[in-house]
């Protein structure tokens, strides 16, 4: 079905809107997805304030370059070209596609290139940030890091305590010291 001339500004309004407001932007190329793999995409994306938007490669250069004044070709890529927009986590939403890459093994949706702290990144960098850990799962690592001392203090001093009592002594300084040959 053609589109229409009003359509087609319609849906470059949109896109230009969605690109100035969102933190980061991935490109990928799809063939052969259904619809509902499409919904479920979509369903996964919106879990973290994410859109899918799939759109014509002349109106998504043109809303590149309108928004962010960035020039990139699409029309050299194959197959459809969609555009995922963060608006919360910027790297959150590139691991639910890069999971649906990897399941499809990159023959329904493939990674063409990104636009990250507002600048563009090829494919191959994509690819690099689209491996990255969250946001919150590097928090959650880091405040893991920080509690194993205090966890291993902890796990002593409970030792120490099922020892005296296994002893029946009231203090650990009455505990007798144990040979090994």
């Amino acid at each position: 079905m053609a589109v229409s001339k009003q359509q087609k500004v319609e849906i470059l309004n949109e896109l230009v809107a969605k690109f100035k407001v969102a933190k980061s932007i991935g490109f990928a190329t799809t063939s052969t997805m259904t619809v509902e793999e499409f919904a479920g995409l979509r369903k996964n994306l919106r879990e973290v304030d994410a859109s899918y938007t799939l759109g014509k490669k002349t109106l998504m250069r043109k809303a590149l370059k309108e928004a962010l004044n960035i020039d990139y070709d699409l029309s050299n890529l194959e197959g459809q070209i969609g555009a995922v927009c963060s608006n919360g986590d910027a790297i959150v939403w590139l691991s639910k596609v890069n999971d649906l890459v990897k399941s499809t093994k990159w023959k329904k949706i493939n990674w063409a290139a990104s636009i990250f702290e507002w600048e563009f990144k090829n494919l191959e960098e994509t690819i690099v940030i689209a491996g990255l850990p969250s946001r919150e799962t590097l928090l959650s690592r880091l405040v893991g890091s920080m509690m194993s001392p205090l966890s291993g203090m902890a796990r002593f001093f409970d030792a120490a305590a099922k020892e005296v009592e296994a002893q029946w002594k009231e203090k650990v300084g009455q505990l007798e010291a144990k040979k090994e040959d």
